[in-house]
């Protein structure tokens, strides 16, 4: 009996249920819907930037009623949070809806012309790989980013003191890429698919550094303020591998923590734009180190056989007036055994050109005879002599001149910048950027040797004149004094113009003095104008290796100026 009602209860809960289900879909699909009046309360909320107002249908229907942000309790506002956009929650970020709909149109070429990029990209990649582990070839069967452009909900535009523009908008997408990668192994076709895909991250693009060559700026660097948030799903062989329990969220950590150690500011990746050779401005490097120590046989140029040589010397491509030794009176084997100090910026191109002059009263100095030495057959730190016979031109070799013009000697050294020179320590005031990753250089490595101090010039804010806004700077310093070009009818000059100091040993507890002047153009008994001025304190720059920072003008109302101080030792 048990085993029959057990048969007999089975039997029955099929055929009732089978009858249940019938009469159910029949009712579901042949019944009337009736109108049920409900009690008038919220369903659900919008939120509106512009103002709001609560609708209601008179027969007691309510439409969704928009609220403002302020009526709505902590439940519901966290669940909008999420999905607001950045420009209202944050100040900083600005509302893009233009840039949003440059890139919906612009959509469809820069999806070709990105998928181009990544097809170039990656087929070096696979090309390493075919041939290994019994792959045949890897090749992609579709490449499309979809039809759904990434959209923008924010853009914050941050300012520094470098020559550069920083840009950190907040990047959401989620798209319909069709994404088909095929993989022949062993005679079979494995194709893998990548399907709804979602993207949010928070990058920082700087556009550096700024010239005055179109687009302005040579390379984009891009770099992530944080861990982006990646989602997709994977089909491989028709099938979602990503629902395999505990696969999903070890390749999101994967992703993220890989992203992360590549892209995570302060790391970047780098996109050249402009070819650095047609941009590039030529920084120090090193300090060449000529000892002129004497000349032989010389030509005689005085009515009474003798001369009055002097040596003149200087490196290719600087403007920079020549360095001069003495004159030594009347004599063709002179002794100068005098040292110079020149600036280095591409020893692997750059010559020193040497030129024997015969010093006059009257008239045009003669020359002697010149050489010249490539850089590029220094060894760093190695002193080297030279002797060299003086020619009468380098440029070419003329076979009629057969004239002895004697010979010159000189001591050479290169010596380059320390690799660990001009980094920045840390911010000085409100104005300064902050720089990470250095380490403050020590006492022992700063206080000795001899060095470069650079002075850039950048510019200058609101700087007014009573009489007219014709700015320039002068920069004192050791008792020289250098001035930038005057920028006409403006109260905002931009100069950038760097000048050098070769000193032998650090400059503590030292200032550099910098003024701001305004000429008139025409004439005037009262030309010049004083528009300020400011005095910078060296010893940090010492310390440091560097600071960038702007100034506060004395005797200006609301003037400042934009100075960056390097100091490097060789």
């Amino acid at each position: 009996m048990g085993f029959l009602s057990t048969l007999l209860g089975i039997f029955g809960f099929g055929i009732g249920t089978s009858i249940g289900l019938l009469i159910g879909f029949f009712l579901f699909i042949y019944s009337k819907p009736k109108t049920v009046k409900m009690k008038p309360k919220v369903l659900r909320y919008r939120v509106k930037s512009d103002m709001m107002v609560n609708s209601q249908q008179e027969t007691g229907f309510l439409e969704p009623v928009p609220r403002l942000l302020y009526e709505l309790d902590n439940d519901q506002l966290l669940d909008i949070l999420p999905d607001i956009p950045l420009w209202v929650k944050c100040p900083d970020y600005e509302r893009v809806d233009w840039l949003n709909k440059f890139v919906a149109d612009m959509w469809p070429y820069l999806d070709k012309a990105i998928c181009a990029q990544i097809r170039s990209a990656t087929k070096p990649m696979f090309a390493e790989y075919v041939g290994k582990y019994q792959i045949e070839a890897i090749e992609f069967d579709n490449l499309s980013l979809g039809t759904i452009p990434p959209e923008i909900h924010g853009l914050k535009v941050c300012e520094t003191n470098e020559k550069e523009l920083v840009l950190e908008p907040a990047v959401r997408w989620a798209g319909n890429p069709n994404i088909v990668l095929t993989l022949k192994l062993l005679s079979f076709r494995i194709t893998i698919q990548l399907v709804d895909l979602q993207i949010f991250m928070a990058p920082r693009i700087t556009l550096k550094p700024l010239v005055p060559t179109f687009p302005c700026f040579a390379t984009v660097a891009v770099s992530l303020l944080g861990k982006p948030d990646v989602d997709f799903g994977m089909s491989i062989l028709g099938g979602d591998i990503m629902a395999i329990p505990g696969l999903y969220q070890f390749v999101q950590k994967t992703i993220k923590r890989q992203v992360a150690s590549l892209y995570i500011w302060p790391q970047a990746l780098e996109i050249p734009i402009l070819d650095p050779a047609t941009v590039a401005v030529k920084k120090p490097v090193g300090i060449l180190h000529v000892k002129v120590v004497r000349a032989q046989k010389l030509l005689k140029k005085d009515i009474l056989g003798t001369s009055d040589p002097y040596v003149k010397l200087n490196l290719s491509g600087e403007r920079l007036p020549s360095k001069k030794t003495t004159i030594k009176k009347r004599n063709l084997n002179p002794e100068w055994n005098e040292k110079f100090k020149l600036i280095v910026k591409d020893p692997g191109s750059q010559v020193l050109q040497l030129q024997v002059f015969d010093w006059d009263k009257v008239g045009n100095h003669d020359r002697l005879g010149m050489q010249f030495v490539p850089l590029k057959f220094l060894t760093p730190y190695e002193t080297k002599e030279f002797k060299l016979d003086l020619l009468k031109h380098t440029d070419s070799y003329d076979p009629q001149d057969k004239k002895q013009r004697g010979k010159i000697v000189v001591e050479l050294m290169y010596a380059p910048f320390r690799a660990d020179s001009g980094k920045l320590d840390g911010t000085q005031d409100g104005y300064s950027r902050k720089e990470s990753g250095f380490d403050r250089t020590s006492d022992s490595e700063v206080f000795g040797g001899a060095g470069l101090l650079s002075v850039l010039i950048q510019g200058a804010e609101d700087v007014e004149g009573e009489r007219h806004n014709n700015p320039y700077a002068v920069v004192f310093f050791r008792g020289e004094t250098k001035r930038t070009k005057m920028i006409k009818r403006t109260r905002d000059p931009v100069w950038n113009e760097e000048f050098h100091y070769m000193l032998e040993e650090p400059p503590l507890n030292e200032k550099i003095h910098i003024e701001v002047m305004s000429k008139r153009t025409g004439f005037s008994f009262r030309s010049k104008e004083h528009l300020g001025n400011v005095d910078i304190n060296l010893t940090d720059v010492v310390h440091n290796g560097r600071i960038n920072q702007k100034y506060h003008l004395i005797d200006s109302k609301n003037g400042v100026i934009h100075v960056a101080i390097k100091w490097v030792t060789a």
